[in-house]
C-alpha cells in the first residue's frame, strides 16, 4: 500500500490544500487541519474553553453546501489566509489579529448570505457569526483528534456500483491510499497501521453524512451518497479515522501497512 494524496483543510468546510509531506505529532491532527472555522452566531463555542461541538454549529458542507465554492489558502509562516469565490472580491488577511479575523468573518458572512445565522450573546446583545480559532483545538468532526484515511479501492467500488465517477475530495479525507482490496480497511478498526514514519491507531469507521451529497463544482446537492452506500454495500461507511500514537514524517508515495 502507498500514500497517493495528502490534504489538510485549514478552514472547516472550505477547500482542501494538497501537501507533499507532513510531520505528524502524537495525539494531533495534520498541522493546521481544521484550525479555523466560522462559528455561527447561535453556536455556544467558547474560545476560552474550547470543546468539541457538532459540525452544524459552524459553516459546513452538511448545512451550507455552497461553502465548497470558497477557495481558501493558508500561509502557515505568516498566518495569512486568502479567500476567493466567483462574484466576490478576494481577500487576504492575517489570522493572528482581531482585525484580520473580523475581516475574514465578514467576508464569509457576505458569501453565505441568509445561511449565516445570527445569535444572542450571554449578555443579551446580538451576536453575528465569527471567524475563530482556539490554540490547541481542531474543528474536526470527531471529539478525538486524528487523521482520516480513504482506501481508493473502496471509493472505486462505490463508483462502479453507481455508474459515475466521484471527486475524492467530496469525502474530505487527509490521506488517500492505494494497494488494499475494497473495504478491507474496516478490519483495521481496533488495530494499528504504520504510515511513513508514523504509527496510527485506527479507532472507527467513517460514517458518511449529508455533506457528501454536495457536488464540489456547483455547491449543489446532486447525489445521496449515504443512501447509495447503504443500498449497495449495507453500510454508510467510507474511510476510517485514526489517532497518531507515534509521530513522524509522512509523504506522498510512502508505504502504509498494518502493524
Amino acid at each position: 500500500m502507498r500514500v497517493e494524496h495528502l490534504y489538510r483543510y485549514p478552514v472547516k468546510g472550505l477547500t482542501a490544500e494538497s501537501l507533499e509531506e507532513v510531520v505528524l505529532a502524537p495525539g494531533e491532527t495534520i498541522p493546521h487541519d481544521r484550525r479555523f472555522a466560522l462559528a455561527q452566531g447561535d453556536s455556544p463555542f467558547d474560545e476560552a474553553a474550547p470543546r468539541f461541538l457538532p459540525k452544524q454549529n459552524f459553516a459546513c458542507m452538511m448545512k451550507n453546501g455552497r461553502v465548497v465554492l470558497v477557495r481558501a489558502a493558508l500561509d502557515p509562516h505568516d498566518g495569512t489566509l486568502s479567500l476567493a469565490a466567483e462574484g466576490h472580491p478576494p481577500l487576504s488577511a492575517p489570522t493572528g489579529t482581531a482585525q484580520g479575523k473580523v475581516a475574514l468573518g465578514e467576508w464569509l458572512i457576505r458569501f453565505l448570505g441568509d445561511e449565516a445565522r445570527q445569535g444572542v450573546a450571554p449578555d443579551g446583545t446580538p451576536r453575528p457569526p465569527r471567524f475563530t480559532e482556539a490554540p490547541g483545538h481542531a474543528f474536526t468532526d470527531q471529539a478525538r483528534k486524528g487523521v482520516s484515511l480513504i482506501n481508493m479501492a473502496s471509493l472505486h467500488a462505490l463508483e462502479r456500483a453507481i455508474g459515475r465517477p466521484l471527486n475524492p475530495l467530496r469525502f474530505r479525507a487527509n490521506i488517500y491510499f492505494s494497494g488494499l482490496p475494497a473495504w478491507a480497511e474496516h478490519d483495521w478498526v481496533g488495530g494499528e497501521v504504520l504510515l511513513g514514519g508514523a504509527r496510527l491507531s485506527v479507532f472507527k469507521r467513517t460514517v458518511r453524512c449529508p455533506a457528501t451529497q454536495v457536488d464540489l463544482e456547483t455547491g449543489e446537492r446532486d447525489l445521496d451518497v449515504p443512501r447509495l452506500l447503504e443500498q449497495h454495500f449495507g453500510h454508510k461507511d467510507l474511510g476510517v479515522h485514526a489517532a497518531v500514537i507515534e509521530g513522524g514524517r509522512v509523504a506522498v508515495g510512502d508505504a502504509l501497512e498494518a502493524a
